[in-house]
Formats: C-alpha cells, structure tokens, sequence
C-alpha cells in the first residue's frame, strides 16, 4: 500500500499538488464571493460549473468559436444566468440560510434536469488548441501543459478578483456592505445592487472553472457534483476569505498529492478529509476568520 521514496517522484508529486489546488481554488473563487459576501451557502454552484462547461461546448460545436474565446465567453453567460437567478429568487431569501440552501439545492436541479433534456445525457468534448495537448518535460519534471495553463489563469483570477475587491470603488461598497449593510445603506451604497453583481460574477466565475474542466474530464449533466464539495471545502477551511481560499487550495491540493504518492488516490482522500474534519473540530472559523460579524 504504501509506496517507497523515490525524490525525484516526490518532487514531481509537489508539482502537481500545486496543479490540483489550482482547480480546487478555481472551483471555489465564485463560491468564495458569493459566500464571503452575501452569506449565500448556493448549493448551485456546482451547476453553474456544469453550465460553464455546457456554454464552451456550444459555442464549439454550434458557433466554431476558438476554445480560448469560450472561456471569457462561458463567464458572460453564466454570469446573467446567475444574475437572472439572483434576481429572481435569491434577492429575496437573504437572512434566510436555511430557505437559501433549499432553494438553490432545488435550482441545481432543474438545470441539471434542463440541460439533460436539452443536450441528452451522453458525454460531450470540449477542443483544445493542439498546443495544450501536450507535455512539458523540465529534467525530470512532467506536467500537462493545460495544466500549467489553468495554473496561470488562475493567478490571473486571483489577482483580478483582489484588484476588484481591495483597489476599486465597488470593492470598497462590497466590504461596507459585508461590514455592515444598514450603515453602507445610510451612506447611500445600494446593497441590492452590490448582492445582485457579486452573486453575477460568482456565477461567472464558476463559468470559467467549467470551462476549463470541461478539458480536464468529459461534459455530463452531473459533472458539477464532482467539484462542488471540493468547492465547498476550500471556502470553509478556508474562512469564507479570498487570502484563506488560496492558503486552503493549495495547501489542500498538496496534501492530496502527497497522501496519493505514498498510498492511493482513493486513501489520499480519506486521508485528506479526516485531517479537515479534526482541523474544524479545532478551528471551526477557517484558516482566516473574518475580522467582525457580519451585520
């Protein structure tokens, strides 16, 4: 079971735990704004990934549109559908945790069953420019070059989502809001406006991660199951924060790899989500907890 130290192995293991905690922390950033901000637990998020994935596909298959061109795309889309979403239903269960989670287990439903309907229940493919088909041999390191591209976009989302957040005048009503939304509200900040983005560019992002995922695996109407618990672990580890769903992603993208070089994948995750259970039994807030209750 156990299998013996070879570095160079090893090493290459490390390698790609940085991979796998950038798609776990791709999965979550929607995931992370959305909570982080509204307080939204959307158990449709991992729909929305399956849409993301759905949207490349069509605009593939129906539209010849280049692969690197349906990734800005699949934001676009999922994000009104998020924002249709959250106009529709959401806006109106905020403060209501339990109403919310109901809700949007109800919502992921019917997008699944919709998309089923519409597109059947066959696995699809997503094309990818030949040049990501390949591999990247640096000595004895070997890595999928799509990975290394998913890697660096998502560092190019990290950065854009903190400049947004922490460098801009709607990520300064964002956190007035977070803060407390009856003062941001006296202070004229239209917290209806600033739910109904955020929930938007959280969908979008899971857009994004579908679109890139729908490389990584086949498309299926059930796809989005298989991300969204990771999803959801990263941010609750994670605090609910940006600067924790990074921490969360990559530290638990390693320890996956690590766990699965010594043992198997299958044991790497029991392994990894035993250590997580007896981390919230300790730390129940996250890695970074926000500094005040939300009000």
């Amino acid at each position: 079971m156990w299998a013996s130290f070879d570095p160079s192995s090893f090493a290459n293991a490390l390698i790609l735990g940085i991979s796998i905690g950038s798609i776990w922390l791709i999965a979550a950033l929607g995931l992370t704004i959305i909570y982080g901000t509204a307080g939204v637990i959307n158990m449709a998020h991992g729909e929305f990934i399956m849409l993301g994935a759905y949207s490349s596909y069509m605009l593939q298959s129906y539209f010849g549109l280049p692969f690197l061109l349906c990734i800005p795309a699949s934001f676009v889309i999922v994000g009104v559908i998020g924002l249709i979403l959250e106009r529709g239903l959401i806006r109106y269960l905020y403060k209501r945790p339990l109403d919310t989670l109901l809700a949007t287990w109800g919502v992921s439903l019917v997008l699944m069953q919709g998309v089923r309907l519409i597109f059947g229940s066959d696995p699809k493919y997503i094309a990818v420019p030949e040049v990501f088909q390949s591999n990247i041999q640096l000595g004895f390191f070997n890595l999928s070059t799509f990975r290394v591209v998913v890697f660096f976009i998502t560092i190019a989302l990290v950065v854009g989502i903190w400049a947004l957040f922490y460098r801009s005048r709607f990520g300064m009503q964002v956190r007035a809001v977070m803060q407390n939304n009856e003062m941001a509200t006296s202070f004229g900040i239209n917290s209806d406006r600033v739910y109904m983005m955020t929930f938007a560019i959280g969908a979008g992002l899971a857009g994004v991660a579908g679109s890139l995922f729908g490389v990584l695996n086949i498309v299926l109407p059930t796809m989005g199951s298989a991300y969204v618990v990771q999803a959801f672990l990263v941010v609750v580890v994670g605090g609910g924060s940006l600067v924790g769903s990074v921490a969360a992603g990559g530290g638990m993208g390693e320890l996956q790899s690590i766990f699965a070089y010594f043992t198997n994948d299958t044991f790497a995750r029991f392994l990894l989500f035993v250590m997580i259970v007896v981390f919230l039994r300790f730390r129940p807030q996250g890695l970074f907890a926000p500094a005040k209750a939300r009000r």
